[in-house]
């Protein structure tokens, strides 16, 4: 879901080509569609009724106990009749990141929430030093390893199921509504 300008990602705030690229890098299609704040719920819903019409009967979600969210998404699937499926649902965060680092997956920090992570953070690689540090924020801040309630977002660069590395070459630091955003500027896609 993007900005109703079609510009950004409407939760991370990331350029919408950006996303493209990434999606090139590992050869899968991508639908982005607009929405505003207002309609969102109403957009989301549409487009897994145009998934439901080419044959789509179930969507993966990457939640892992956040369940306000996870009652979102089974009510809205449920009204689309579209399968939830939720593969991470319940594991352990620690477990997901030592998993998702030792596969080979690279991953940056493209946003945080400015009252729990500073602008420092932008542009960190996620790997064990990372997972480290959550883990001692996580004693003195509300902070999950995972970032599941949105105290990060990141953006996987590279991985075993990508083609070619997405490789970011600029970037700049903004403040936006309470949130830091890497603003990736300048990229590449270069041969794994």
């Amino acid at each position: 879901m993007v900005t109703e300008d079609g510009k950004r990602s409407r939760s991370h705030g990331l350029l919408a080509e950006v996303l493209q690229v990434q999606s090139q890098a590992i050869g899968i299609p991508l639908v982005q569609r607009r929405t505003t704040r207002g309609n969102y719920e109403a957009e989301f819903k549409n487009m897994l009724r145009t998934f439901k019409q080419e044959g789509i009967g179930g969507g993966v979600f990457g939640d892992i106990d956040f369940n306000e969210h996870r009652v979102w998404i089974d009510r809205v699937c449920q009204e689309v009749s579209i399968t939830p499926h939720l593969p991470l649902w319940g594991e352990s965060h620690d477990r997901i990141m030592r998993e998702f680092i030792n596969l080979g997956f690279e991953a940056i920090v493209v946003a945080t929430k400015t009252n729990l992570l500073g602008e420092e953070w932008l542009g960190r690689r996620i790997d064990l030093d990372f997972l480290g540090r959550m883990e001692e924020l996580s004693e003195t801040r509300n902070i999950t390893p995972c970032g599941e309630a949105g105290e990060y977002h990141s953006l996987v660069i590279n991985g075993p199921l990508f083609r070619q590395r997405l490789e970011i070459l600029e970037t700049s630091k903004v403040l936006r509504d309470e949130h830091w955003f890497l603003e990736v500027l300048k990229y590449d896609l270069r041969t794994k």
